[in-house]
């Protein structure tokens, strides 16, 4: 399974953008997708995810209320609405694949196919 995301940009603080993952080479219909950011000089840390059904959701804390991750199966891709934006959420974004145990769905490590990252850049 490859997996691309798109959709990063600079925008001002508050504004929106709107993040996609595509799927190619299987399906990821039966995958939990997730997204994590990195920022310069720091780990890479959950964002969101979703599970294989699109019936449970998670965000971090610092996302949770701006942000909500969307998937759909037929077309193989899942999403990520990204409003309010503050100048700490500029990272390099990256989606994810993976069947994480419910305790483990924040963990990196946990997810075995990764995108090449889409760069989000908020100004102040």
């Amino acid at each position: 399974v490859q997996l691309q995301a798109s959709g990063g940009g600079l925008v001002q603080a508050g504004g929106s953008l709107r993040l996609s993952c595509a799927a190619s080479g299987g399906t990821v219909s039966s995958y939990t997708m997730g997204w994590f950011r990195q920022a310069p000089g720091k780990e890479r840390e959950f964002v969101a995810t979703i599970s294989w059904s699109g019936g449970r959701t998670y965000y971090s804390d610092s996302v949770k209320g701006r942000f909500t991750i969307s998937r759909d199966n037929r077309k193989n891709t899942v999403d990520l609405q990204m409003n309010s934006l503050k100048p700490e959420d500029t990272a390099v974004y990256y989606c994810a694949a993976g069947r994480p145990v419910l305790s483990s769905y924040r963990n990196k490590d946990a997810y075995n196919y990764w995108g090449q990252g889409t760069q989000v850049t908020v100004s102040s």
